[in-house]
């Protein structure tokens, strides 16, 4: 596996947003191509919530990106990208944290953690999901109107709570759509709901959750160890709010152990 040299101009210790994304987007570029930035090189590496060298991922097979979209959590110092490859040879949804450090007033990756999902995961259907996607909006949203830090990652917990806690205070919003894999909830109508089909009750809890939180964007990225799939399989939700409401949500959940070929 090659591995070519890429500098990021980070020059500030504090996490900016076009720092992190500059980095989320020379991943992209290394899934693109298949060769894995020289920066990255050093990172811890965990795709599908099990640690491996970054040079036996996904990111050593050339792919090409048909959607992505990435949020930034200057807070944490973070970014979430979604990725869509369509090829039917080959397909994929994946969902990637890539989290940052700072140290001697500099910033850089050092953790890339990755759910990645094809064929015979949970409803898997690039195709299909690219359609749903392609058909929602995701702009960005005025500094006026935003919801805090705090209202996001509460929206994103008690959604995730819900397995084990029906009660939990979950801000339906109404329209919401909900994708599931490549299901979708939203049928164009302004009572779409994305509480279809929750189970709720005593249902193993989602644990092992990391966060990446864009105010700007109303999203949450959580991936987690979803208790009520494989005692724990690998998984990724996405929120997005819109006036301290659900409006989307994003899921990938990993069925298969062979998942990254």
């Amino acid at each position: 596996m090659t591995i070519i040299g890429t500098l990021i101009p980070f020059t500030r210790a504090e996490c900016t947003r076009d720092s992190l994304k500059y980095a989320a987007d020379l991943y992209l570029g290394s899934q693109n191509s298949g060769l894995i930035q020289e920066i990255f090189s050093s990172v811890t590496y965990v795709q599908n919530n099990k640690t491996i060298p970054i040079t036996d991922s996904i990111l050593k097979q050339a792919m090409s990106i048909a959607h992505n979209k990435t949020i930034v959590d200057t807070t944490t110092c973070a970014t979430y990208t979604e990725v869509i490859i369509t090829d039917p040879s080959n397909p994929h949804v994946i969902g990637t944290q890539i989290h940052h450090t700072v140290s001697n007033g500099t910033s850089k990756p050092t953790l890339i953690d990755s759910i990645v999902t094809g064929p015979g995961d949970w409803l898997f259907n690039a195709t299909k999901t690219l359609a749903y996607i392609t058909g929602e909006s995701w702009d960005p949203i005025p500094a006026s109107a935003q919801d805090t830090r705090t209202t996001l990652k509460s929206a994103a917990d008690a959604y995730l709570d819900l397995w084990g806690n029906p009660d939990a205070p979950v801000p339906w919003g109404t329209p919401c759509t909900r994708l599931e894999g490549s299901a979708y909830t939203g049928k164009g109508a302004p009572d779409d709901s994305c509480a279809i089909g929750i189970p709720g009750g005593e249902q193993p809890p989602n644990t092992n959750r990391r966060y990446v939180v864009d105010e700007g964007m109303g999203s949450v990225s959580v991936l987690v160890d979803f208790g009520a799939m494989r005692s724990g399989a690998p998984d990724s939700h996405e929120f997005r709010l819109e006036g301290g409401r659900l409006r989307y949500v994003h899921t990938m959940t990993v069925m298969t152990t062979g998942t990254a070929s």
